[in-house]
């Protein structure tokens, strides 16, 4: 019996690329569906903010809708890759 070096390779860096993937999705989403919070001070242009005075720039529509997506995409790689394993 012998291993696939190689097979096993590629097998390791799809799977860390995909990880990476999902978890980037998931963090984009939460980007996203954060426009939709009312900011806490009141000021959105108060320079001593952590955002250096930057107002978020995001609709509330447009953030829900980026979440969607992000959702989805990192929902379909998941079921891909269930459906991979039972297939």
């Amino acid at each position: 019996m012998t291993i696939g070096w190689g097979a096993l390779a590629v097998v390791a860096v799809v799977s860390v690329a995909v990880g990476v993937l999902v978890v980037v999705l998931v963090s984009l989403a939460l980007v996203g569906l954060s426009a939709r919070a009312p900011d806490p001070s009141g000021d959105a242009t108060d320079a001593t903010s952590p955002g250096g005075g930057r107002r978020n720039r995001l609709s509330p529509a447009a953030g829900t809708a980026t979440a969607t997506i992000c959702l989805l995409g990192a929902a379909a790689i998941v079921l891909y890759g269930i459906f991979l394993i039972v297939i």
